[in-house]
């Protein structure tokens, strides 16, 4: 495990791409998923012990947050040669296991990490209504071993600015974890 900090060099537009989603075994296109109020985008993996320790919170926030209107869409970029956890038949075992509310996506060619700029595991990009980004980085302050509990604050926070209606211009609260495991 590499610690290594989300990118400061960004997309500010989100964009379709069309991805494997694992748990239905099929391609489907991104933008099948976007929502008019707010899209979540969360680059994470099965393997890494940042993604493991917010897990929870990541089914805790999409299920309180899918009824309002919000979307959220999993992505894994890993090379799974390198890291076979990181599988798509893994990942749908997680997905089950865990009990994801939302979509698990493989990004095998790795395109979609490389047009937003992801860096690392997780890491979060949230859009409005009309795809333009409003918030890049972290969950939250937690992190494994910080004693700090894991509440997806800082996403929370941001969710419920766009669902009152609120402009916010784009804020970043780096986030940092897992390298993303990139094709050589």
């Amino acid at each position: 495990m590499v610690r290594t900090y989300s990118s400061d060099e960004i997309k500010i537009k989100i964009k379709n791409f069309e991805l494997l989603e694992t748990v239905s075994g099929k391609n489907k296109f991104l933008q099948d998923f976007f929502s008019d109020k707010a899209t979540v985008i969360m680059f994470i993996c099965n393997h890494c012990p940042y993604v493991k320790h917010i897990n929870t919170e990541l089914v805790r926030l999409a299920n309180d947050y899918l009824h309002k209107g919000v979307s959220f869409l999993a992505i894994n970029s890993n090379d799974i040669e390198k890291y076979p956890e990181d599988s798509p038949e893994n990942m749908q075992k997680i997905s089950h296991q865990l009990g994801y509310p939302f979509p698990y996506f493989f990004d095998e060619k790795q395109e979609v990490a490389k047009y937003y700029g992801a860096k690392c595991t997780p890491e979060f990009f949230i859009f409005n209504g009309v795809g333009d980004l409003c918030y890049h980085g972290q969950l939250d302050d937690s992190r494994p071993g910080n004693g700090i509990s894991v509440t997806g604050f800082d996403i929370r926070k941001v969710l419920e600015g766009l669902l009152k209606g609120i402009e916010t211009s784009i804020t970043a609260k780096p986030s940092y974890g897992c390298n993303i495991k990139w094709k050589i």
